[in-house]
């Protein structure tokens, strides 16, 4: 079973269809499937930097959606998105919706003034999927996504390390040269 993460491509990282294949995936192939699912989880409407969404599709035509998003109702709009698409016999909707926190919104807000308005990462913060995710859980914070250098991934590690009220970072970027 293939494991594909939701496209966070933008700007400087415009990759073909907006996904980028989980490290353990050595076949690039997308099938039909994955390539409408991926534009249908790309389109919806509530999806923010703070959200990260990953999908799998199995040969029988079960997707089934992870990750973690800060609004409920993103959760069930990726659902119903991905049941319209044709080839989707089930769906498995496994996405977290993280708790309301003033203190994990006020990090939240902290984090991305503090990576994003950093000049070396600004390039990052070119269009509407931006390809950092800041996912704050509980004060814990981990950072998915892509970035171009190992260089970008270490300062936006240690960025997100100097924020006031950010008990731990996790920083799985991954480094994909574009």
């Amino acid at each position: 079973m293939k494991v594909r993460n939701l496209g966070v491509g933008a700007g400087i990282l415009m990759f073909a269809l907006s996904l980028t294949a989980a490290a353990s995936t050595s076949d690039q192939s997308v099938s039909p499937i994955e390539k409408k699912v991926s534009h249908e989880l790309n389109m919806l409407p509530y999806s923010n930097v703070f959200d990260y969404m990953t999908f799998s599709v199995d040969q029988n035509g079960k997707v089934t959606l992870n990750g973690k998003v800060t609004n409920p109702v993103l959760k069930s709009d990726a659902a119903k998105v991905v049941k319209r698409v044709e080839g989707v016999e089930l769906v498995e909707n496994d996405i977290q919706v993280l708790p309301v926190s003033f203190f994990d919104d006020g990090l939240r807000a902290r984090l991305y003034r503090t990576i994003y308005g950093y000049g070396p990462l600004q390039r990052y913060s070119l269009g509407v999927n931006k390809p950092i995710r800041i996912i704050v859980q509980n004060g814990h914070v981990t950072l998915l996504g892509v970035v171009a250098t190992e260089f970008d991934k270490n300062i936006a590690g240690m960025r997100a390390n100097s924020v006031a009220g950010a008990f731990s970072v996790d920083n799985q970027l991954r480094v994909v040269k574009g």
